[in-house]
């Protein structure tokens, strides 16, 4: 694996790090405070990241992108993701992103033309329907969302909650059981394309949450004879599991690639702070526990980085890197979190009062570690892997 970066590669590092710096981050003191407000910003940043020619540096050229792979992606997603607002400004923030690159991969022709080239474009935005209430999403077996095929039309009916970007979506891709669903399909699950303004699709409530700064929030929606055509079916009917790690894999990553640069941010605040904080006769740099912290910060984020460019680079070789992934998920994740909250010990009362970004940072990233799969199911799936591996060997 070649850790170098070309010419070209470094050039658009530092010109998206002077876009966040200069452009992203004042825009900060605009940040929406409800889940219905922001997207006249959000349009805002995204012409500037159009004319900055640093847009959708994920999606291929044919769509308007950069066309990066993912391990040169990742340099760049960990620069946007210093700012909460840096994703959306170049529109790699879930579940877009994610979305985009699962319909680029599945989609038919006229479903990229009609789904995927506006999304990619940042004139529409979108959410992926699979969490429910009951637990759905962490184990999805327990899903229970259905479609069935009568008189030449998919019926769905469900509830999912948890739904990000819900509200203001212009569709979402819903997962749904079809098993006996008389088209052939096997005992599985299909993914369907859902325009927001079915019918039979609505909008239950806006779910509260810790953290604050996704357009769109987080929703409960209901499907309820939600009415589909087949041109509605994303890829294969009973294929949606297969799908779903299309999609899932990649898009763990890519979260970790986002938030690892809000890590860097609220380490570069503590560190600036700790120069010139004076405690006890000297600097808070000075002191061998702030030292302490700063180093296994700087330790953590420079493994974390590395699982990431060595999953991105399994991915852009064709592989599947599901175990890689995982143990990148966990890891970046937890390593998020304790870089934040290092950086909030360390700054003391300006970590925890909102004129600083530390205090949003915290609260923004403490569900890192649920999104995407909790910790907890990863290393339940890595575990397993470890163990399939060791009796087959």
């Amino acid at each position: 694996m070649d850790f170098s970066f070309s010419p070209q590669l470094l050039e658009l590092k530092e010109r998206t790090r002077q876009f966040i710096d200069e452009i992203v981050i004042p825009a900060e003191r605009r940040m929406p405070e409800r889940a219905d407000e922001g997207f006249e910003l959000r349009d805002e940043l995204q012409r500037a990241a159009k004319y900055a020619e640093l847009f959708a540096p994920h999606m291929s050229k044919e769509y308007g992108g950069l066309g990066l792979n993912w391990r040169d992606c990742s340099v760049l997603f960990e620069e946007a993701g210093r700012s909460l607002l840096g994703p959306q400004a170049l529109n790699c923030a879930a579940p877009d992103e994610g979305n985009m690159h699962m319909l680029e991969k599945i989609a038919s022709p006229a479903q990229k033309e009609k789904y995927l080239r506006p999304l990619a474009q940042g004139q529409v935005r979108s959410c992926f329907s699979m969490t429910e209430p009951n637990g759905a999403g962490a184990d999805p077996n327990l899903l229970k969302t259905r479609a069935e095929y009568r008189d030449g039309k998919w019926i769905i009916n469900g509830r999912k909650w948890f739904i990000s970007g819900a509200i203001g979506a212009a569709y979402t891709i819903c997962m749904a059981r079809t098993g006996d669903g008389g088209r052939g399909t096997r005992s599985g699950a299909t993914m369907f394309l859902v325009d927001a303004d079915n019918p039979g699709f609505r909008i239950v409530r806006h779910v509260p949450t810790l953290d604050l700064g996704w357009p769109g929030g987080h929703a409960e929606v209901e499907f309820e004879n939600c009415e589909v055509s087949d041109d509605a079916v994303l890829g294969a009917a009973g294929e949606g599991f297969e799908y779903a790690q299309v999609r899932l894999g990649p898009a763990r990553l890519t979260h970790c690639m986002r938030w690892l640069g809000a890590a860097r941010r609220a380490l570069e605040y503590a560190v600036k702070y700790a120069r010139v904080r004076e405690s006890f006769g000297k600097t808070l740099s000075e002191h061998q526990a702030v030292q302490f912290m700063v180093a296994d910060s700087e330790i953590e984020m420079h493994a974390a980085r590395l699982m990431i460019w060595h999953a991105a680079w399994l991915l852009d070789n064709g592989e599947k890197a599901r175990h890689e992934t995982s143990m990148a998920k966990v890891f970046v994740a937890e390593t998020v979190n304790r870089v934040i909250d290092r950086a909030v010990q360390v700054c003391g009362a300006h970590g925890i009062a909102e004129d600083w970004p530390l205090a949003m940072l915290y609260r923004e990233h403490r569900a890192f570690r649920i999104y995407d799969g909790p910790s907890e199911v990863h290393r339940m799936s890595v575990g397993r892997r470890v163990f399939r591996r060791m009796t087959q060997a």
